[in-house]
């Protein structure tokens, strides 16, 4: 069963950090609407405002930068799109979206943005947001139903080209943040080695944001990343 780069976000934004980490190659959150598994926390919120869908031009004024985030941030550059193919075993409900996915499913959202930092407080240490915008529905339905499909498989197998991953999913409680919310932590083993990456998505309106990154970096950042996302500008 192959999922494509274009459906998983966290498969695809996850494994490139998580990859980085076990060898200490470079890496760069890529396109897809970013995740793999996470904990769907659906609650009302009373802050997001009810707007149309942004443009990636748009989202990208809204995205964290250096000012934000304090000392000892640095932006990642951005590096060539990687196109490996990933194919994902051990997991019936991930069969299931990437077929409904390769069906021209609601999972890829267009309009998007997204930047990567590292820190230098923290050896190995990094941050990665992505924004997505598309109708409050389309939002809701196809975030969930990602992070649903990954949380239903504790345990699957991840080929990134020729690169075997194996990945382990713990939920989390997501702090209350935003309309909806999801939460988890991503372990990846390759070639031996482990990296743990957490992961909170946060629905605010038209808008979801994702961070991905070291748990301490995501915790410290998210709620500022969800503020910002929902200013108008």
């Amino acid at each position: 069963m192959r999922l494509h780069t274009t459906i998983v976000l966290s498969l695809s934004t996850l494994s490139v950090l998580a990859l980085a980490g076990c060898s200490h190659g470079s890496s760069r959150a890529v396109d897809p609407i970013s995740s793999a598994s996470t904990l769907p926390a659906h609650q009302e919120g009373r802050n997001a405002p009810v707007s149309a869908p942004l443009s990636s031009a748009a989202l990208s004024k809204r995205l964290l930068d250096e000012g934000d985030l304090g000392e000892g941030y640095a932006r990642r550059p951005e590096q060539p799109d990687r196109h490996d193919d990933v194919t994902v075993t051990g997991c019936p409900a991930l069969d299931k979206l990437s077929g409904e996915g390769a069906a021209g499913g609601s999972l890829d959202f267009p309009r998007r943005a997204k930047v990567s930092f590292t820190y230098t407080g923290g050896m190995e240490s990094e941050v990665a947001e992505e924004l997505y915008s598309d109708t409050e529905e389309k939002l809701s339905k196809g975030v969930g139903r990602i992070f649903d499909a990954m949380t239903s498989c504790p345990t699957y197998q991840v080929l990134v080209g020729s690169t075997p991953i194996t990945v382990r999913t713990q939920k989390v409680p997501a702090a209350r943040m935003g309309d909806e919310r999801w939460c988890l932590l991503l372990t990846f083993t390759a070639g031996g080695r482990s990296s743990v990456v957490k992961q909170t998505a946060v629905r605010t309106g038209t808008v979801v944001v994702v961070i991905s990154g070291s748990s301490a970096l995501v915790d410290a950042h998210a709620e500022k990343a969800v503020a910002k996302a929902r200013v108008n500008r």
